[in-house]
């Protein structure tokens, strides 16, 4: 018998990535013990406006959040008319009080059905009819997203 040294050896097994080939199966794994919460997605359209012969940065820069919000109003459970006079009392105020940057919470209108997200379709048509508007868009994911809206007011003048 041959010493165990001297013992062929047979051709090695080929190259395998078990461990990439684990990470596959464990997050095909979460993925189906943990369906995705379609909530923490963004519903509908973003809302965007500028007032004719104001320059682009200005939407950029409110996307970017380079402007600091100074007041908030929250228009959820309010009917639709109630929402619009509200708005518009919150606006003047904040025109009167040097607060040109604000945040609306509209809501996205996850419960408006067929009708689409009605107080967000106001606020868009409100804010587009007043003058003293300069730009808005919808908020960043972090400050609601979709169901609000980072409004640019132009102050009073002096």
């Amino acid at each position: 018998m041959a010493p165990v040294d001297e013992l062929p050896r047979g051709a090695p097994p080929p190259p395998s990535a078990r461990m990439s080939q684990a990470d596959e199966r464990a997050v095909i794994g979460e993925l189906l013990t943990h369906p995705l919460d379609a909530s923490l997605h963004e519903v509908g359209d973003s809302l965007r406006y500028l007032k004719q012969g104001l320059p682009a940065r200005l939407l950029k820069q409110l996307g970017r959040g380079e402007f600091s919000v100074r007041d908030e109003f929250d228009l959820h459970a309010m009917t639709a008319s109630a929402a619009l006079s509200a708005l518009a009392r919150f606006l003047d105020e904040c025109v009167a009080e040097d607060r040109l940057c604000v945040r609306i919470i509209h809501g996205k209108g996850l419960r408006s059905g067929n009708r689409g997200p009605v107080i967000k379709g106001l606020v868009d048509r409100a804010l587009r009819r007043r003058g003293d508007v300069l730009a808005y868009r919808s908020a960043p994911t972090s400050d609601g997203g979709s169901g609000a809206v980072i409004v640019l007011l132009r102050g009073r003048a002096r």
